[in-house]
């Protein structure tokens, strides 16, 4: 996944009240679209530090943190032996190198990973292949922003366009929203968020 290398770098200090506050907001619009999930599994995809994933592990059987940064992972690891949390996994695997067709889950969610991610195509179309049938992924990112320039990731997503891009890959019944706006989230420019539901 991209940035990897940055990630690697900040594990140790990525927990900010403003991420906390985001990955709140990004969790209570995720959790709105679970319905019957008490048995299902799930991957928190790029889960980071796993704040997103952490808030909504009650909603799910199981759930996989899966990251690129080994160094993200060693910080989930800790969180889950602190707390002494039984139904998880973690796993570091980079999407973007290699396809997997060795597990499957029922939902995956991803909280501003897409944004880093150079072939946004190539890992949509990996995410459906590990969906069972009737599975969801849910999207949580940036709206498209035309003040942010980064040669480091995308400035954000028309929502529209990135459902085209899905419905070609094969994914059905996408819905999506605005959900949020916030002063400086966005590489210190002011932006909304979208959250994103799919299925297989």
């Amino acid at each position: 996944m991209g940035n990897t290398d940055k990630f690697e770098m900040i594990a140790n200090i990525y927990d900010s009240s403003e991420r906390i506050q985001i990955a709140k907001v990004s969790s209570e619009a995720i959790r709105e679209y679970l319905v019957d999930t008490k048995g299902k599994n799930a991957i928190d995809f790029g889960c980071g530090t796993g704040l997103v994933g952490m808030s909504l592990l009650n909603e799910f059987n199981s759930m996989l943190f899966l990251d690129t940064s080994q160094n993200m992972i060693n910080q989930i690891k800790q969180k889950i032996s602190d707390l002494n949390i039984q139904n998880v996994d973690t796993l570091c695997f980079d999407f973007e190198k290699e396809g997997r067709s060795d597990f499957y889950t029922d939902y995956i969610f991803m909280t501003q990973v897409l944004l880093h991610i150079n072939d946004t195509e190539l890992i949509l179309s990996r995410l459906y292949d590990v969906l069972n049938d009737g599975g969801h992924l849910l999207i949580s990112d940036f709206n498209k922003n035309e003040k942010v320039v980064s040669d480091i990731v995308h400035n954000g997503f028309d929502q529209e366009k990135l459902a085209d891009i899905m419905n070609k890959i094969g994914y059905r019944d996408i819905q999506s929203k605005t959900f949020y706006t916030g002063s400086q989230i966005f590489m210190g420019q002011d932006a909304s968020m979208f959250i994103l539901d799919s299925r297989k």
